[in-house]
């Protein structure tokens, strides 16, 4: 889940499905009751794929949705600069040592952290960008970039486009932040 919308199709699933949600946060939610039926785990497994959700139960599957979740926090809905490198705030967050993390993230997504924390710092941009509110040296600044020049090498690398000819174009090329 990513956002707002997401957190209450969710929750409108779970009391659809008799169940009582305790707490709803991105990419994990808390139930009031101990033990679901075989039955209704499976039918609200079914209405939540039919929304673009699915149960995890894979316990490595459920620390890559925790690391994508907490990057997607730290990037999008964080407003403060970051005091400490992305890969010693993931460490301390998910209570596991970074290399593992890192190496077990690259085996089943297929990119490293690093280029998942990239691609998501651009849609950030994209989105910046197309509210034309901060200049390139307040976005370099807001997303933790050691510079404006960082920021557009970074775009073009990625999207290759330079910031400015996206912003002339403007025609949406962002996308949802679970696809990415």
């Amino acid at each position: 889940m990513v956002c707002h919308r997401c957190k209450l199709a969710v929750e409108s699933e779970l009391q659809k499905a008799g169940l009582t949600p305790v707490n709803i946060e991105l990419g994990e939610v808390s139930i009031a009751e101990d033990r679901i039926e075989k039955d209704t785990l499976q039918q609200l497994q079914h209405s939540l794929q039919q929304l673009g959700f699915e149960l995890l139960d894979d316990k490595k599957q459920k620390l890559i949705e925790q690391i994508k979740t907490f990057i997607i926090q730290l990037v999008h809905y964080n407003d403060e600069p970051l005091k400490k490198k992305y890969s010693q705030l993931i460490q301390e967050h998910l209570r596991h040592d970074y290399s593992y993390l890192s190496n077990l993230f690259s085996e089943v997504e297929g990119i490293t952290i690093e280029q998942y924390i990239i691609h998501q710092k651009i849609e950030k941009v994209k989105e910046l960008l197309v509210y034309d509110e901060l200049s390139l040296n307040e976005i370099a600044f807001q997303l933790n970039y050691s510079s404006a020049a960082h920021v557009s090498a970074q775009f073009k690398k990625v999207t290759g486009l330079t910031p400015s000819e996206f912003k002339k174009l403007s025609s949406g090329h962002r996308k949802p932040l679970d696809k990415i």
